[in-house]
């Protein structure tokens, strides 16, 4: 490690438990909006062990691959927000399993 910091051990650590919260919200929630915030907590806990991996190397392609995992994020936001508001004119509700019967 060069100087003060956070240990990789210890970043990747906090990373790899916010990616199995974020797996454990979307398995067991059944509110969309529940597993979506999951998945950004996925994508952030993936964001962060890049950023870890990337200031151990002294690199800038963590900082880097983070600005395009939030840039998905956004998109990915604007689209499922898009779905829940469909999903809850036609439904009158937010339960996951409802969209399994949406139809063109």
């Amino acid at each position: 490690m060069n100087g003060a910091g956070v240990p990789m051990e210890a970043g990747l650590l906090v990373a790899g438990t916010l990616f199995a919260l974020g797996v454990t919200g979307v398995l067991i929630r059944r509110n969309i909006i529940f597993t979506l915030m999951s998945i950004e907590v996925m994508m952030n806990a993936a964001g962060l062990a890049f950023v870890v991996a990337a200031s151990r190397w002294a690199a800038a392609d963590g900082q880097i691959m983070f600005i395009l995992i939030l840039t998905l994020a956004a998109a990915e936001t604007s689209v499922g927000l898009a779905l829940v508001i469909q999903l809850y004119r036609r439904f009158h509700g937010l339960d996951v399993d409802a969209a399994s019967t949406m139809h063109g």
